[in-house]
């Protein structure tokens, strides 16, 4: 299913939904990030998704990683939450969400690379690299503020 993120824009939907949703920001130990390409808006993005009911909200940043890309993650701390409702993402469906999501640090334990419907590629990228990436701009302010904030959430 195809996304279109709308920001700020006055001729933005109205909103229909709003889902709680996770990002991680996992590290390798030689620091790079990992990042996927993802197949819905065609952007790099950090590993994530929306949260299930019944499950805690760590247990949503494992599942989810472990979905798009195959690693094995555990949760270190929050590192952001972001509920900006003039973010709408408008699915191909007619679901219209306001953003919702909260940031998480997360440490590799294991697993190996793999895509999955929802992601193109899944690679380990330093911050140069990550620098020449097409990102959304919400996705990129996450991972400046869990990169940059070590130990203090950012709100917004």
């Amino acid at each position: 299913m195809s996304r279109v993120d709308y920001i700020d824009d006055p001729n933005a939907p109205a909103i229909n939904s709003v889902v709680p949703s996770v990002v991680a920001v996992v590290t390798d130990r030689e620091g790079r990030v990992l990042m996927i390409h993802k197949t819905d808006n065609n952007l790099w993005a950090l590993p994530g998704g929306g949260h299930e009911p019944g499950e805690f909200i760590a247990d949503t940043v494992v599942r989810e990683v472990k979905e798009e890309t195959g690693y094995d993650v555990e949760v270190e701390t929050l590192t952001g939450t972001y509920t900006n409702p003039n973010h709408r993402m408008k699915y191909d469906d007619g679901e219209v969400r306001q953003q919702f999501s909260l940031a998480f640090r997360a440490r590799l334990i294991g697993g190996s690379a793999r895509t999955s419907s929802e992601t193109r590629e899944v690679r380990w990228l330093n911050r140069n690299e990550i620098d020449e990436l097409d990102l959304h701009p919400s996705m990129r302010a996450r991972l400046e503020h869990a990169l940059s904030n070590r130990g203090r959430p950012s709100i917004g």
